[in-house]
């Protein structure tokens, strides 16, 4: 792993005309950190995410991943994204979509890691079945699968808890957890303010702007955006 942040933000922000999605931020995280993104929608959660990820282009700042610039083929190669939304080949099997998803990464395709995953999503028996045709649960389940297939140093993940029932939030708690003790960053971004005692740190957002980041409570977090 490398010494360098898992993600140092400076002066980053992203504006549409004349709306400002995300204000200049200035924000370093720690390899192997858990953070957690906290914000009702429309704070510049996904925003973030979106542009650590380099799906979107920041208006203005910097950002570095693992001490790479965003734009390095490094920086891409370090960094896992979980969106909220699963993305999914309409004719690749679950099973085929691990073994690609892996492979393109320098992974070992579809291997114990891999089948051990989905055994404890309770996919075990539908890893031949074709996700495009799961309910919104199972997809979700899939994309976990697909985002820790593959090697990585930063974990990024946007709403992981919306659709799962509790047996697979429970699983993708512990999943996360295990992610930070083999050394990954992970930053999640999520409405359940519950989710601040599972993690080291909190970054609350509001209307595009960190009002809070620490240790808090769920007391302090409610607060702060509102709820």
């Amino acid at each position: 792993m490398s010494t360098a942040p898992a993600l140092q933000a400076t002066g980053l922000t992203k504006t549409y005309d004349d709306l400002v999605a995300l204000h200049p931020l200035d924000l370093t995280i720690a390899a192997g950190a858990s953070v957690a993104l906290i914000g009702h929608n429309g704070s510049g959660k996904s925003t973030f995410l979106r542009m650590a990820a380099g799906l979107l282009d920041p208006s203005d700042g910097e950002l570095e991943i693992a001490g790479f610039d965003l734009g390095d083929v490094e920086a891409r190669a370090t960094t896992s994204f979980l969106p909220d939304d699963p993305v999914l080949y309409d004719d690749l099997s679950l099973r085929e979509h691990a073994e690609y998803v892996s492979r393109l990464h320098g992974g070992d395709g579809f291997d114990g890691y891999a089948e051990s995953l989905c055994d404890r999503l309770g996919l075990g028996d539908r890893i031949d079945d074709l996700p495009s045709r799961f309910s919104r649960g199972l997809r979700q389940k899939t994309s976990i699968v697909l985002a820790l297939v593959r090697p990585f140093s930063l974990l990024l993940v946007d709403e992981p808890f919306v659709g799962l029932d509790q047996p697979g939030k429970i699983v993708l708690l512990d999943l996360l957890h295990e992610v930070n003790d083999d050394g990954a960053a992970t930053v999640v971004a999520t409405h359940d303010p519950a989710y601040v005692d599972q993690v080291d740190r909190s970054i609350a957002l509001r209307d595009g702007e960190v009002v809070f980041d620490g240790k808090a409570s769920v007391e302090q977090v409610l607060g702060l955006v509102g709820g």
